[in-house]
């Protein structure tokens, strides 16, 4: 496939950002008494969003009244570290490199909200390299909605059918589909043993970021 432009989704994706996300969790689990979780047992949960984590962390869900407070404490406690240690994936940086001597235009579309996307992709030194950040509250309708994909054609002057989108949850690739775009799934990205990534219908699979350079 021949795509003049590629998208990223952030968490799981083009950025290690379990360790944070799962140090968060166990602080709040801290607070209300628990021990702490191993990070492997919360890392396949990080692309979900609080919703996901606080899941697996305490075993709530958006019916549990208590909910909201539960989301704002964790996303409070986030802040505070969400910038701790966040890292590239291996061989990211090269594929990166390799877009940028090939004149090839890459983007990110996160559900994440601003307040925390645009600091992580300062830090890694992303932000000069990375043609748009569409987040999640720069639209009404995050992904699974191709709102935020599409935006970033539109704001780069591509037609989503010469762009790729690549994540590693089933929302993303139902949003790129959703756009017409070609869709790959970043396999070593945080899948969990419920993840059926087979059934998600996407263009491509690949298992290192490296992979996406041979197909483009």
């Amino acid at each position: 496939m021949h795509p003049t432009l590629v998208l990223f989704d952030l968490d799981g994706t083009l950025v290690d950002t379990a360790p944070d996300l799962a140090y968060a969790l166990n602080l709040q689990r801290q607070l209300h008494g628990l021990a702490a979780m191993p990070e492997n047992e919360i890392r396949p949960y990080a692309s979900h969003g609080s919703t996901g984590l606080l899941k697996v962390g305490f075993g709530i869900d958006k019916q549990h009244p208590e909910f909201a407070d539960y989301v704002s404490e964790y996303l409070s406690l986030y802040g505070q570290v969400f910038d701790r240690d966040p890292q590239l994936f291996g061989g990211m940086q090269d594929l990166l490199n390799s877009f940028a001597q090939q004149n090839i235009l890459w983007g990110v579309v996160t559900n994440k909200h601003r307040q925390f996307s645009q600091p992580l992709m300062s830090k890694l030194g992303l932000s000069e390299q990375c043609a748009c950040l569409i987040c999640g509250d720069d639209v009404s309708q995050p992904k699974p909605s191709p709102e935020g994909l599409l935006t970033a054609c539109d704001k780069l002057g591509f037609l989503p059918k010469d762009t790729v989108y690549v994540g590693d949850a089933e929302r993303d690739i139902q949003a790129g589909k959703a756009a017409g775009m070609r869709t790959v799934i970043a396999m070593y990205g945080y899948l969990s043993e419920q993840d059926m990534p087979q059934q998600w219908l996407a263009d491509n699979m690949i298992y290192q970021p490296q992979e996406l350079g041979l197909l483009i």
